[in-house]
This record gives C-alpha cells, structure tokens and sequence, in this order.
C-alpha cells in the first residue's frame, strides 16, 4: 500500500466514527446564508487564510465575505457575463476569476480595481488558476484550450498554449509546475512543465472537476456518471471510487480535506456527500440546498477532527440556488456525534 493510502487510512480510522453524522446534531453546525438574490452561484472558494471567502455567478458579480459573520467586505464589478471561477493568490492581495465573457481578470482586494485584464479565449472560461507567487495565470476554456499567461509581461499573448483537448475543459488544478485538466472529452491530462511531458488517462464520460490531492501523490476527478475517482498520479492506477451523488447534466465540484482522509462532493439534487477515503464509505449525505451544488471548498488549514477548541468553518458550499452554506466542527458538537454512535 502507498505511504500516501497508509497515512490516510489512520486519519480514516478516527474520522469514520465522528462523521457518520446525526441530523439534529448536526444542524446546529450549519450556517446558510442568501448571497444572490434571483440568481445562482457558481463559485465558493476559502481564500488562504481561511478568514474570508469569494463567491461569484451569474450576476457577473465577485463578494468578498466574512464566512464567519456573513458580512459582506466588498463587491468587485468588471465582468460583463457570469463569472464561472476564481481564485486568491497565497498572500490575499490579489485574486484572479474567468467568466462567459472570454476574459481573465486579476484585482486588487484592498482597492476592489481591476489590475489586469486579458482577453483570454474564443469561448468562456471556465476555470483559473493562480502560481504559487501569482505571476502566472492558467486559465481553462469552453474553446478546448489551456492558456498560461505571464503578469510580469506587458504581451497579450499567452506564453503557453496547451491545445490536446478536443472538447470544453471545465476542470482545472494547479501544483507546482504540474497542470491538470479534465475535458468533456473524457480525458485527464497532467502536464509535466518543467520535464515538457504529458500524462493522459482516459476516463470516458465527460470529465469536469479535477483535484491535486494535498500532498501531491494523487489525482481526485469528478465524471457525468456519477463517479468521483481517486487516482496514483504518477502511473494511473484506480485507487478508489465514489458514488452516491447525482451527477449527469451539471459541473459539480469534488474536493479532498486538508488532511485528504476525506472525499467531498456535491450533488445535483442538493445533498453534500463525503466518504472515507480509503475504504470509500459513505459517512455523510444532507441536503442543505434546494438545487445543484455546483462548488464546495474545504477550510485551507482546519481539519475535519475532534480536537477543535472553538467553531471554525471547516466546508463552504455554493447552489444555484443562490445560497451559500457555512458547515462548522466545533469540538463539542462532534464529542456528541462519537457518543451517540457508540451509544448505538
């Protein structure tokens, strides 16, 4: 068994008790808030710190909040179609998000102005990505390409192309030099930047969320067969699946806690799902929106455990239903959630 699977196997062990959730107990945890109006929200993310998360959709606009007291900090206004992703770069200050309008844009938090923007695709962008110093962008597109874009340039041309998809690439991730892709045309690409190698793996039903597992042994992909599947990034292998969840017409996202003992994901129908990852148990499944749970990002440095002193967010979730949903761990919540399990 790889180390990667071992030491996940005993994060596993004392998560599986503590997270075979009960309803009641849970909702005490739960948080959810109306974040647009009328209109559906396609992105979640917990920017570094975790203090502070972006969403954005279909009103073409990007919130900043306070997860933790639902204040909302600021609005960035440029986009002239729904914003489909974004992201914030290590040190908060800047974040980059594409839209349907074929555009990259980078902002400044702080001022809420646009500091560049590229006309990126001959189709809307569907997902970004920043480096770890944000000097790079990569950006992925309805128009079947990859882009990667230098900031410290003053060109309007990408400085790398990546053209091997033959349909829209709706899922993206970013680790070190390595990028990956999941394209409607079934495959999983990782391309090796600094080696100049491309791995490609063929999952068959349309591909449109991918994930680098923390500690980078492992690729986590999300399919329209209502799969997610765990693979070994460096030769391919199947190392575990998961289902349960409704997945055949949206993008719905998939994500791995930060310890990746856990597998998230959200559901057409509303319900969020997470499983053991290692034995692919299902531990938990709630509705907590009225429609398609398009995006979910886990807490950047909390754990799902039983040690937590206070409240933290531990899970974001975004629908279109226009809602975002804030799910905490706090330590005296979960201590009941053991008890009641052994209880029974």
């Amino acid at each position: 068994m790889s180390a990667f699977l071992l030491r996940a196997l005993s994060l596993s062990l004392s998560l599986s008790l503590s997270l075979s959730l009960s309803l009641s107990v849970l909702c005490r945890c739960v948080c959810v808030w109306l974040c647009s109006r009328d209109t559906s929200v396609c992105v979640c993310v917990c920017v570094t710190s975790g203090d502070y998360c972006l969403t954005a959709g279909r009103d073409r606009l990007i919130k900043l909040w306070n997860p933790h007291t639902q204040l909302l900090i600021k609005t960035y206004k440029g986009h002239s179609l729904e914003v489909n992703s974004a992201e914030a770069s290590r040190d908060n200050s800047r974040f980059v998000s594409g839209s349907s309008d074929k555009a990259v844009m980078m902002w400044d938090v702080a001022t809420g102005q646009c500091i560049r923007k590229i006309r990126a695709h001959s189709g809307p962008v569907n997902d970004v990505r920043l480096n770890e110093d944000a000097t790079i962008i990569v950006s992925a597109s309805y128009d079947s390409t990859v882009k990667c874009w230098d900031l410290r340039s003053a060109q309007h041309e990408p400085v790398q192309t990546l053209p091997e998809a033959t349909d829209s690439v709706p899922g993206l991730d970013l680790s070190g030099h390595e990028i990956l892709t999941g394209s409607v045309d079934g495959v999983i690409r990782n391309y090796d930047m600094r080696m100049g190698k491309l791995r490609a793996d063929t999952v068959g039903d349309p591909v449109t969320c991918v994930r680098f597992s923390h500690d980078n042994n492992c690729i986590l992909a999300a399919s329209l067969d209502g799969y997610v599947r765990l693979f070994d990034k460096d030769n391919g292998s199947l190392l575990g699946s998961y289902t349960g969840h409704v997945n055949s017409e949206f993008k719905v996202d998939c994500g791995l806690s930060y310890n990746d003992a856990i597998v998230a994901a959200g559901s057409e129908d509303g319900h969020l799902h997470l499983w053991d990852l290692v034995n692919g148990k299902e531990l938990f499944k709630h509705q907590f929106h009225r429609n398609v749970i398009c995006a979910l990002s886990f807490h950047p440095k909390t754990h799902m455990h039983l040690n937590l002193a206070s409240p933290q967010m531990c899970l974001a979730t975004a629908s279109i239903d226009g809602t975002v949903c804030i799910i905490k761990s706090p330590a005296d919540v979960m201590k009941t959630l053991a008890k009641t399990e052994s209880d029974e």
